[in-house]
């Protein structure tokens, strides 16, 4: 999967851990066990059975079989295994639940509000501009948080009003940036010197990449200031974007691309949040709705 798939590292962690917890509930927690070929779909069914018992959540469940799944693929391809033992596993149907989307209003709040806070002690003058332009771009483009971190300067082509991302898999995107977007980043990278290398540095003398804990850790800091009554998570930025161009009339096909989505299927979810916001908005200004 690493090598031929470029799979992500986190993918690559949960499948491994996944595999590990198959084999030690199982009863075979010996790391040179070298079984799975014994394995029947009878062993599958109770494991499904003992996570249900255990009451995990459907994507758990789901994500262990996903890797089994793989695994298998890979023994009957590479290895002359006959056939999976989970051709016949019926798993529960995966949750389907909405999510989580700011309004206009509490988006621009979050994303007026770098600029307002008063600077802190030591921290150079040029910190409420990076900050400004982090949230204006991720509310600009709806990249993933792993996306952002990984910018660099020469990946943003203000000429063309784009930036080139390197998404899941390796695969290469380009995505517009927005005016505000544009702006917010010219403003910094001008006050920081940002010339070449990593676009988002951190405040330390170093000028390191800012890594993706540190771009979580701005979010919460602004959510802190605001009066956003829920918890905010980069992706939640994402889904706004999402939503948010819906709303006003884009089609779905031109939103799977820029969010970087290889199936349809996964971006039909925020049609459906459209309708529940149109419901809404209908149930408040409708005289007989209710």
């Amino acid at each position: 999967m690493e090598v031929e798939k470029s799979t992500s590292v986190r993918t690559l962690r949960n499948y491994e851990h996944a595999l590990r917890t198959v084999r030690i509930t199982l009863g075979y927690d010996s790391e040179d066990w070298d079984g799975w070929k014994d394995l029947t779909a009878d062993h599958f069914r109770n494991y499904l059975f003992t996570l249900m018992k255990q009451e995990k959540a459907r994507s758990t469940i789901r994500l262990h079989f996903s890797a089994l799944r793989s695994f298998y693929k890979y023994l009957t391809l590479r290895r002359g295994l006959g056939k999976s033992p989970l051709a016949d596993i019926q798993l529960p149907k995966a949750e389907r639940k909405l999510p989580v989307v700011l309004t206009l209003p509490q988006i621009e709040e979050l994303l007026d509000l770098p600029l307002k806070m008063p600077l802190e002690k030591q921290a150079p003058d040029w910190l409420p501009l990076r900050d400004a332009a982090v949230l204006e771009l991720f509310y600009s483009t709806g990249l993933r948080l792993s996306e952002l971190a990984a910018l660099d300067v020469e990946m943003i082509d203000t000429l063309s009003e784009t930036a080139r991302i390197i998404g899941k898999g390796n695969k290469e995107r380009q995505v517009p940036i927005g005016s505000h977007a544009l702006k917010a980043l010219q403003h910094y990278q001008s006050k920081a010197g940002i010339r070449s290398g990593a676009l988002f540095i951190s405040k330390l003398k170093t000028r390191k990449r800012l890594s993706s804990r540190s771009i979580s850790n701005i979010l919460d800091k602004y959510l802190a200031a605001s009066s956003i009554p829920f918890r905010i998570t980069p992706h939640k930025l994402r889904h706004s974007f999402a939503t948010h161009l819906l709303d006003h009339g884009a089609d779905l096909r031109s939103v799977q691309a820029l969010l970087g989505h290889s199936s349809l299927s996964t971006t039909q979810i925020y049609t459906h949040v459209t309708k529940e916001r149109l419901r809404s908005s209908y149930d408040a200004a409708h005289p007989r709705a209710k």
